[in-house]
C-alpha cells in the first residue's frame, strides 16, 4: 500500500447525501487514495443527534454534537446539513481554519456566496460545490473551467427533479397537478412542505449559482424572476401538446446584448418548449442544463438532479479535487465575478407567448383583441379558436382562443395581458405561457 499524506475530513451532516458520502469515504478509502494521492480520513461526523436513525450503517464513534472543535481540527470539511446557519457559521470557521470546504448548500450559496468567496480567498482555500446546481450533472467544473476562455451566451436547463416529475406525469398521463404532487410525495421524490420546489424557489437558487459562474457577475437572488407551477393545469398541458410542445419549468440565464451595452437576465418559469427540442426530452426526476457558448455552440448536461448517492458522487469528486490541491499546494482558484454586469427585471427580455383567453362569441372579438395586442406592439403570429358549447349542449355564447405571438419585449407583453384582463370582451385570462428553446 502507498504510504501517502493523510488528510483529515469532517462531514457536517448526515441525511440521504450525507450518510453516503461517509461510507463512499469509508467503502472505497484505498481507490480514493489513489485518485487523490492523500489518505482521506474520515475523522468525525457532526450531527445534531448521534441516536436519530440513519438510512446508512456507519460506526457510532465517529458521531458528535461538536461541529466546532471537527472543524478546526479538519483539512476538508464537507458541509452536507443544508439551511444557511449553523451551515454558514460552519463554512466560515472552516475557511479560517485553514481548510477547504465541499457543500451542496444551494440556498446558502444563492445567498451568502460572495461573503464565503471573499472568505476563502483571504487565506487562500478553496470552495467546492459542484453539487449545489444540478445534483449529479457536472456542470459547474464545465461552467468555471472547461468553459473558462470561452464567452457563454445562454444557459436553460430543468434544474428541479421533483417539478419535472409532476409536468412528465401531467404530460403522459393527463393527469392533474395536486394528484401528481400527492404520488411524488409518497414516493419520496417531493417533501411534505413541497414549496421551495413546486413554488421554484429551488430552481432559482440553482439560477443564481449558474449565472455567477458563466457570466462571471455576483448574482443576488432577489435578482432572479420566479414563478412555479401551482397554476399549472392539464388543459395547459393537452393544449401545449396540440400546439407542438412540453411545459417545462425552466432556469434561464441569458447574455443581454444593446448597441454599447450588456446585461444579463436570470429567471425561471413554466414554459413551452418545441418538442424537438433536447429538453423536451428529459423525462422523470432527472435534471439537464443546456449552455450555448459561442465558441463551443450548443452543449447538454444531464442526468440524476437528486438522489443520496447520485449527488455524494458530486460531492466525493470535489472532496478528492480539494485533496488534490492540498497535495500540490498553492492558493485555492477564486470566483470570477469581474465581469460585474448588471442583471436587468424579466421586462427587458425578448419571448414570446401563448395567451388563453376565454372571450365572448361575438362579431368584431378578434379584431378587438388584436388590437389591445397592437397597442403596445405586439402581433400574432397564431390564433386557435374553438367555441364553448352552452349547458343544453348547443353552442353558447363563449370562445376559446390560443393566440401565438411575435417575439416581443417582456414588459409589453405582460402590459399586453393586463389590457386584456381589464378589456369587457375577455371573459377570463385562462394562462400566459413563455416559449423557450426555438
Amino acid at each position: 500500500m502507498t504510504d501517502y499524506r493523510r488528510l483529515r475530513v469532517a462531514l457536517l451532516g448526515a441525511g440521504a447525501v450525507g450518510s453516503q458520502v461517509a461510507s463512499l469515504l469509508l467503502r472505497h478509502g484505498d481507490e480514493l487514495a489513489d485518485r487523490a494521492e492523500a489518505r482521506l480520513e474520515l475523522v468525525g461526523i457532526a450531527v445534531r443527534d448521534v441516536d436519530a436513525p440513519r438510512d446508512v450503517d456507519l460506526p457510532r464513534e465517529l458521531f458528535t454534537t461538536d461541529a466546532e472543535a471537527l472543524i478546526t481540527g479538519a483539512d476538508i470539511v464537507i458541509e452536507l446539513m443544508g439551511g444557511i446557519e449553523p451551515a454558514r457559521s460552519n463554512i466560515l470557521l472552516g475557511l479560517g481554519s485553514g481548510a477547504d470546504v465541499v457543500t451542496a448548500n444551494k440556498a446558502l450559496l444563492a445567498t451568502h456566496g460572495p461573503e464565503i468567496y471573499e472568505a476563502a480567498d483571504r487565506v487562500g482555500a478553496s470552495v467546492y460545490y459542484e453539487a449545489a446546481a444540478a445534483g449529479a450533472i457536472p456542470i459547474i467544473r464545465p461552467l468555471r473551467d472547461s468553459l473558462a476562455g470561452d464567452r457563454v451566451v445562454r444557459i436553460m436547463g430543468i434544474v428541479n427533479g421533483t417539478t419535472n416529475y409532476i409536468l412528465d406525469r401531467m404530460d403522459s398521463e393527463g393527469a392533474d397537478f395536486a394528484d401528481v404532487l400527492a404520488d411524488a410525495q409518497r414516493l419520496g421524490y417531493a417533501e411534505a412542505d413541497p414549496t421551495a420546489d413546486v413554488e421554484g424557489h429551488d430552481a432559482a437558487q440553482k439560477a443564481a449559482i449558474l449565472a455567477s459562474l458563466a457570466f462571471h457577475t455576483a448574482v443576488p437572488l432577489d435578482a432572479v424572476h420566479c414563478e412555479g407551477i401551482t397554476g399549472v393545469t392539464a388543459a395547459m398541458i393537452e393544449e401545449a401538446r396540440a400546439a407542438g410542445f412540453v411545459i417545462k419549468l425552466l432556469a434561464v440565464c441569458e447574455r443581454l446584448s444593446g448597441e454599447d451595452t450588456e446585461s444579463i437576465s436570470v429567471r425561471v418559469y413554466p414554459a413551452l418548449v418545441p418538442r424537438t427540442h433536447p429538453l423536451a426530452s428529459v423525462h422523470g426526476a432527472n435534471n439537464a442544463v443546456f449552455v450555448e457558448a459561442e465558441a463551443a455552440g450548443s452543449l447538454m448536461f444531464y442526468g440524476a438532479g437528486a438522489g443520496g448517492v447520485q449527488t455524494a458522487s458530486a460531492v466525493l469528486g470535489d472532496v478528492v479535487s480539494a485533496a488534490r490541491r492540498h497535495i500540490a499546494g498553492g492558493t485555492g482558484v477564486g470566483e470570477s465575478t469581474r465581469a460585474n454586469l448588471p442583471v436587468v427585471p424579466i421586462g427587458h427580455v425578448w419571448t414570446r407567448y401563448q395567451i388563453t383567453l376565454e372571450v365572448a362569441d361575438e362579431p368584431g372579438v378578434l379584431a378587438t383583441i388584436a388590437g389591445l395586442l397592437s397597442e403596445g406592439g405586439v402581433s400574432v403570429a397564431t390564433l386557435v379558436q374553438t367555441v364553448v358549447a352552452g349547458e343544453d349542449g348547443a353552442e353558447g355564447a363563449t370562445a376559446r382562443l390560443i393566440i401565438g405571438t411575435h417575439r416581443a419585449a417582456d414588459s409589453a407583453l405582460s402590459a399586453a395581458v393586463e389590457r386584456l384582463t381589464a378589456s369587457d370582451v375577455v371573459e377570463r385570462v385562462v394562462s400566459v405561457l413563455r416559449v423557450e428553446g426555438e
